[in-house]
C-alpha cells in the first residue's frame, strides 16, 4: 500500500512542480524539459520491457487464449469509449460534439484509462497470497493482454491525430516486423536481465527512437519526421527475453525507484494551468480545441474526476459477464482487480501532450489516475475477501 501511496504522490509533486518551475526558471525551463523528457522516455522504456518479460503465453496451445484476448480487448474498450464520450458530451461546449478534431483528441487522452497495471497488480495480489488462485492466473493473462492491446490500438490513434501520409506506412511496418519478430522469437534470447541491463536496454531503445525522428526531421522537416513511440519496441523487446526471474530486495527497490521517477517526470510534463486559461501557446499554434478550453473551478473538477473514475471502472467490469463456469464472486473479483492503473495508462497521458492536447480534460486524466492509485489498496483487499469467500463455497459444496 506504501508503494501504491507513494506512486499518486509523486505524481502530485510532479503536477504542482510543473505550475511553479516555469515561473521560476524562465527561459532555463526549456533546457529542464529536454532532459525530462528523455529521462521520461527511458524510465517508460524500463517499465515497458519488464511489462513484456511478464508476457508468456504457450504458443502451441494459441488458440486457448482468443477468448482472453477479446474479454481483454473489450475491459480496455469499454472505459476508453465511457471517457471519451464523457469528454465530448460533458466536458466539450455542444458545438464541439459533432466535431471530428475533438473526438480525435478525445479518443487519444481518453485511451488512459484502457490499461491495467500489471506491475502493481500482480505484486499485490502476490503479496496477500493468491498467486496460486484461479484470480491470479486468469488477471495475468487479462491484464498483459490489454495493455497490449492499448499499445497496439495508439498507431491507429496516431493516423488518426496526422493523417496517413507515408511515414505512417512506414511506421506501420516497423509495428508489423516488431509483432511478428515478438511471436516468433518470444522467450528465446538467454540475456542479462539484471536492473542494471534492463536499464542499457532501455537508453538503446529510445537513443535509437529518438535517432530515427532526429534524422528524418532533419531529412524531412519537422512535419515529415518518423517519430516511433517506445512503448511497442520496448514491449517487444522484453517479450523476446527469456524469462529469468529476479527477486531481491536492490531489484525491487530499483524497479520502484523507477516507477516512481516515472511518476514525478509524468506530473512534470504537464502544461500549466493555474489560472483562468490553460490555452498554451503550444496548443493555440496547435489549434488544439481541448487545450484552448478554460479551466474548470477546483469543486467542477472534483466531481468531474469522481464521475470519470466511476465510468472507467465500470468499464473494467466486462470479465463479470464471461467465464459462467466460476463462481460470481470469482468473476468479480477478477473484473474490480483490472481497476488498478499506474504506468502505461501515465505513459499515455504523455504522448497525449505530445500532440498539445490539454485543458480541464487532461487535468481530471490525471487526477483520475491518482484517485486509481490511492483506491487500489482498497481494491486489493476487495478482491482478497471476494477470492476467500469463493474458496469457503468451494469447500462447502465439496464437503457436501
Amino acid at each position: 500500500m506504501k508503494k501504491i501511496l507513494s506512486f499518486s504522490l509523486f505524481l502530485m509533486i510532479g503536477l504542482v512542480l510543473s505550475q511553479v518551475l516555469p515561473g521560476l526558471l524562465g527561459s532555463n525551463y526549456e533546457s529542464l524539459e529536454v532532459v525530462t523528457g528523455a529521462l521520461l522516455y527511458v524510465a517508460l522504456s524500463f517499465i515497458m520491457i519488464n511489462v513484456g518479460r511478464e508476457f508468456d503465453v504457450d504458443k502451441s496451445n494459441w488458440r486457448s487464449y482468443i477468448k482472453d484476448y477479446f474479454i481483454a480487448m473489450a475491459t480496455a474498450a469499454l472505459p476508453w469509449l465511457f471517457v471519451a464520450f464523457y469528454f465530448i458530451f460533458v466536458i466539450l461546449p455542444v458545438e464541439y460534439n459533432t466535431s471530428w478534431e475533438a473526438w480525435k483528441e478525445s479518443l487519444l487522452l481518453s485511451r488512459f484509462a484502457a490499461p491495467t497495471s500489471a506491475g502493481i497488480l500482480f505484486a499485490m495480489l502476490a503479496a496477500i497470497g493468491l498467486k496460486s488462485s484461479w484470480i491470479y492466473k486468469k488477471i495475468q493473462v487479462l491484464a498483459i493482454f490489454d495493455d497490449l492491446d492499448t499499445i497496439l490500438l495508439m498507431i491507429p490513434l496516431q493516423i488518426i491525430m496526422i493523417g496517413m501520409k507515408w511515414q505512417m506506412g512506414v511506421i506501420l511496418l516497423v509495428v508489423i516486423v516488431l509483432i511478428w519478430l515478438g511471436w516468433k522469437q518470444m522467450g528465446k534470447y538467454n540475456v542479462k536481465q539484471d536492473w542494471k541491463s534492463i536499464l542499457l536496454y532501455s537508453i538503446i531503445v529510445v537513443g535509437i527512437t529518438l535517432s530515427i525522428d532526429h534524422f528524418t526531421k532533419m531529412m524531412f522537416g519537422a512535419e515529415g519526421a518518423i517519430h516511433i513511440e517506445v512503448l511497442l519496441p520496448a514491449f517487444i523487446l522484453g517479450m523476446v527475453m527469456k524469462h529469468v526471474h529476479i527477486d531481491n530486495k536492490i531489484e525491487r527497490g530499483v524497479s520502484t525507484f523507477i516507477s516512481l521517477i516515472f511518476m514525478l517526470l509524468v506530473g512534470m510534463s504537464m502544461p500549466h494551468f493555474i489560472g483562468n486559461s490553460i490555452m498554451t501557446e503550444a496548443s493555440l499554434e496547435s489549434g488544439s480545441i481541448m487545450g484552448e478550453q478554460p479551466m474548470l473551478s477546483a469543486g467542477s473538477i472534483a466531481i468531474h474526476v469522481l464521475l470519470v473514475t466511476l465510468l472507467s471502472n465500470i468499464g473494467k467490469m466486462v470479465p463479470l459477464f464471461f467465464y459462467r463456469e466460476r463462481l460470481i464472486e470469482e468473476r468479480l473479483a477478477l473484473s474490480i482487480g483490472m481497476f488498478t492503473r499506474g504506468e502505461v495508462g501515465a505513459g499515455i497521458i504523455f504522448i497525449a501532450l505530445g500532440y498539445n492536447i490539454g485543458g480541464p480534460a487532461l487535468v481530471i486524466s490525471v487526477l483520475t489516475m491518482v484517485l486509481n492509485l490511492v483506491l487500489t489498496g482498497i481494491f486489493v483487499v476487495w478482491v482478497k475477501r471476494l477470492s476467500l469467500r469463493a474458496r469457503r463455497k468451494l469447500e462447502a459444496a465439496n464437503a457436501a
